[in-house]
């Protein structure tokens, strides 16, 4: 009995997440005429039309939508025990695709590389900025080993590490009443023009649920998908927004104007951390990881 091959299978994956040949073919590095002579290979194979095609569009068929977790679950066991190889040497030594979101990668990373790079010399990180929803996709997927994020939201069937807690602090330009408090109350921001992060930012999600608390109108007067962009707009005085402390100290410098207030000691933060897929045998070594960035953020 002939059996599809793991290519066939990737090929198989990638058209049904681009329903596009053309650009399947891009993301498996292959020519347009290879890919289709390898999807119908596999749809010989296994008796079935995987696809449904005209001049307009692709689409999966009933089959082809039946078969595909399977041959995803093939592609993730396959990739499983290639990582399981890679643990039989040194820890942490070769590939790895970590994904990260916009408002903890750049402002972490900088500080906590040069330790890792000291600690694991020969492991060769190969990075993926994102928002949440797309990172966790991608690492169902296999596309990515593992995930630097806010770990106190939704991120469904993973294990996660949890790395430093990240306090909120209030972003206001200096001639707003608050700017020469010490400390500031979440009631204290009724009626705020709240400056927020577009939708599918977990910062953005995490701030609106705390101008949602009982008693408060959150109005949000302003969207963008860039944390940047919003300092720049508080610091111009078009309303206030928190900020996590991890990027207080780069988006302060770059927003003349800005004072940043903190909360009382038991006030608002997210928890920045580490997930993977709960069958990766790479977890221990990702745990290792994680104490170096942990250690390295600490001292830096």
């Amino acid at each position: 009995m002939q059996l599809p091959t793991l290519r066939q299978l990737e090929y198989f994956s990638a058209l049904a997440d681009t329903l596009n040949f053309r650009e399947a073919a891009e993301v498996c590095s292959v020519s347009q005429p290879g890919l289709s002579s390898q999807i119908a290979s596999l749809e010989a194979t296994l008796r079935v039309s995987l696809f449904e095609r005209d001049k307009r569009q692709v689409r999966l068929t009933a089959e082809g939508r039946t078969l595909l977790p399977q041959a995803r679950e093939v592609l993730a066991k396959a990739e499983g025990m290639a990582e399981l190889a890679r643990t039989f040497g040194a820890p942490l030594t070769g590939p790895l695709r970590l994904g990260t979101i916009p408002t903890v990668g750049p402002y972490l990373l900088p500080k906590v590389l040069p330790a890792v790079r000291r600690t694991y010399p020969e492991l060769q990180l190969f990075l993926r900025e994102d928002l949440t929803p797309r990172l966790l996709e991608q690492l169902e997927h296999g596309d990515l080993d593992l995930l630097l994020l806010a770990i106190d939201v939704p991120l469904g069937e993973v294990d996660t590490m949890a790395l430093f807690s990240d306090p909120f602090l209030v972003a206001v330009p200096e001639s707003h009443p608050l700017s020469d408090q010490k400390e500031v109350r979440i009631d204290q921001l009724l009626q705020a023009n709240m400056l927020l992060l577009e939708e599918g930012h977990c910062l953005g999600d995490q701030t609106l649920s705390l101008c949602q608390s009982p008693g408060q109108n959150e109005v949000i007067g302003f969207r963008s998908s860039s944390l940047s962009t919003i300092v720049q707009m508080v610091a111009g005085g078009l309303g206030i927004t928190l900020l996590p402390e991890l990027a207080v100290e780069r988006e302060l410098a770059g927003a003349p104007g800005l004072v940043a207030i903190p909360f009382p000691p038991d006030g608002p933060y997210r928890e920045v951390g580490l997930a993977w897929r709960r069958s990766s045998p790479r977890a221990e070594e990702f745990r290792m990881l994680g104490e170096t960035l942990t250690q390295a953020y600490a001292q830096a």
